[in-house]
């Protein structure tokens, strides 16, 4: 069975995850519902669900209608104990769907910071792969508190809630650990306009800021994919 993707934004796709899954032959069914295709109402025959990032906050069902749409998919893949992961945007959607609180507009968390594992983490299927720690790439304003009954699994300086896990197996991270080196720099290049009025120093810090924590970056995302997707 494909697994199902929701895409919330444009440029926000699968990256390094994606080729990782094309990689262990694992397919997968995209829908972009920024741009108008309809979120499915069931699980179907879809073996998990990926939830991935976007510019927009959580809430912002006015001007993004199909929001409560995804969080309803959720909630029904969790039901049918298929395996769910929601990145960013995504990790904020798991949060809502389990009736957590959406905290928007703090300042933003933005390049590689270190990211480390709780005791549960530690021991967990998927953010074991964390090891001690690491450096993931961020970039959000938005967190959410932990929904009732959720697993605390990692956190930054920064923002507390990294990573929660609901049940068996839907998984909640706010890091970006689905973009390698190669998206990140995309991302700079194509998003400029979004990167640089909050960080205006970004060209300059970029490349130190890659040399010094993207190789364990990248690294430590592959590991994270690889067991994720091991739950299919």
């Amino acid at each position: 069975m494909p697994l199902l993707v929701i895409e919330n934004y444009p440029k926000a796709d699968l990256a390094a995850f994606g080729r990782k899954a094309d990689a262990m032959g694992i397919a997968y069914r995209v829908v972009r519902a920024y741009a108008g295709e309809t979120v499915p109402d069931s699980a179907g025959h879809h073996s998990g669900l990926v939830v991935l990032g976007g510019g927009q906050d959580a809430l912002a069902d006015a001007q993004y209608p199909f929001l409560p749409d995804v969080c309803a998919l959720i909630r029904r893949f969790h039901e049918a104990n298929r395996p769910v992961l929601g990145i960013c945007l995504g990790c904020q959607l798991i949060g809502r769907a389990f009736g957590a609180d959406n905290i928007l507009a703090r300042p933003i968390e933005f390049g590689w910071h270190q990211v480390s594992p709780t005791a549960a983490g530690r021991n967990d299927p998927v953010l074991r792969m964390l090891g001690e720690g690491g450096p993931l790439f961020h970039w959000h304003t938005d967190t959410v508190s932990l929904p009732e009954g959720a697993v605390h699994l990692a956190s930054s300086a920064m923002t507390p809630i990294q990573a929660f896990r609901m049940g068996r197996a839907t998984y909640a991270i706010q890091f970006h650990f689905e973009a390698a080196l190669e998206d990140v720099t995309g991302w700079s290049h194509h998003l400029a306009d979004e990167i640089l009025p909050h960080t205006p120093d970004w060209p300059e810090r970029m490349e130190q800021e890659a040399r010094l924590n993207a190789g364990e970056a990248d690294r430590i995302g592959a590991a994270l994919t690889e067991a994720w997707l091991a739950l299919l």
